[in-house]
């Protein structure tokens, strides 16, 4: 008997589902669960979904990763930017590029190259939304803290694009000194962000034309797919970032048009499936044979890695003149790293192949162990800082 593709998900569904359930009864997030599931039924350990089927399922991943990007673009009004000013900004700026530095300097002063150095510390400001923001939308967190959250994580991906942009452009020059790449290796992170945001903005835009013809929440349905999927794969298809964009356009929507916030609620009525897939999914290509690989220079970048973000985080906020709770707990709830860090791996790994092997153990494991304990200290920090509604 032949197993297809419908069973893999169904069995992903289920097991995300069950899993959720059980760790509840230790109060983790449902995201802990997820992962988990995926995990045990993943090729790693029970290879009950072998490894080349969950390589077919990456749109899963470009699907959900899409819908929050979308989701969190809701957060940015004007009105609300206009009470908040830069600071979340600021404080972006300082929890990444903190992060780039420390990770930087505690390699080099373990006696590790300097390209190397460089190119893990840039990776090291590279935070995941969806775990942080499924912890949010599961116990309804609201607050100075969750505000600042969610501006913060939509900006964590212009942050690291530009710090790996900057080290790619150190670390060409080092390998190749007579070559004159250093231009393009700085300014390709900007092309790719501010093509995203404009591109973003346009498509937002239009997004409100269609609504204007069509009134019924299945039509809108529609719609609202229609324009995320299009967004993902445009962004995909010129070399921007799907992140950026769809957070833009969602940004434009929630700011043009009257029917932003009905549009929002219709998101979180689809999306609990796609997102439980995507974790499960993400669960399930945590490769945990890579763990003895990991090593010092492993050890040396989880460990700093947070240090810098809850540093940096903390100083950012203080600098702004942010509250009490967000200064003493944002860091916390930046942990969680995974998608982008791997992207960013790969990139690393062809420009230094001599180090190619040690970055991709190094960033696999720490996503491994950021994913699997991130999303609990997410919830901790939240619920230090008095945000958690009663659950």
């Amino acid at each position: 008997m032949t197993v297809n593709t419908l069973f893999y998900l169904a069995l992903i569904l289920f097991s995300g589902l069950i899993f959720g359930r059980a760790v509840k009864l230790i109060k983790l997030p449902n995201v802990t669960g997820y992962l988990i599931a995926g995990l045990l039924i993943g090729p790693y350990i029970l290879n009950l979904i072998p490894r080349d089927i969950v390589t077919e399922f990456e749109l899963i991943s470009e699907m959900a990763l899409a819908f929050i990007a979308f989701s969190i673009g809701s957060e940015f009004k004007m009105s609300y930017l206009k009470k908040v000013g830069i600071a979340p900004v600021v404080i972006a700026a300082f929890e990444g590029l903190s992060a780039t530095f420390l990770v930087t300097v505690v390699l080099v002063l373990f006696g590790f190259g300097i390209e190397i150095s460089l190119l893990l510390g840039a990776i090291a400001s590279a935070t995941a939304p969806a775990a942080t923001i499924m912890v949010v939308k599961q116990y309804k967190a609201r607050g100075p803290l969750t505000e600042t959250l969610l501006s913060v994580v939509a900006l964590d991906d212009a942050v690291a694009l530009i710090a790996f942009g900057f080290s790619m452009a150190v670390v060409n020059t080092l390998l190749h000194p007579g070559q004159n790449s250093v231009v393009m290796s700085v300014a390709l992170p900007f092309i790719e962000i501010i093509g995203s945001v404009l591109l973003g903005f346009v498509l937002g835009f239009l997004f409100k034309v269609p609504l204007r013809f069509f009134r019924k929440d299945s039509n809108r349905t529609i719609i609202t797919v229609g324009f995320v999927f299009l967004g993902s794969a445009l962004a995909t298809m010129l070399g921007l970032s799907p992140l950026l964009l769809c957070m833009c356009m969602g940004a434009m929507l929630a700011n043009v048009s009257d029917s932003a916030l009905s549009i929002f609620k219709l998101v979180d009525n689809i999306t609990p499936p796609i997102f439980l897939m995507f974790f499960v999914v993400s669960g399930a290509e945590l490769n945990i044979t890579v763990l003895p690989e990991i090593g010092l220079i492993g050890v040396i970048y989880v460990v700093v890695r947070v240090i810098g973000k809850v540093s940096g985080a903390s100083f950012g906020a203080a600098l702004m003149k942010a509250p009490e709770t967000v200064r003493k707990h944002l860091g916390l709830t930046l942990i969680p790293q995974a998608g982008v860090a791997i992207g960013l791996s790969l990139i690393a790994a062809q420009t230094l192949p001599e180090y190619g092997s040690t970055i991709r153990a190094v960033i696999l494991c720490a996503t491994l162990i950021y994913e699997l304990v991130g999303p609990g200290i997410t919830k901790i920090g939240l619920e230090k800082a008095g945000e958690i509604s009663a659950y």
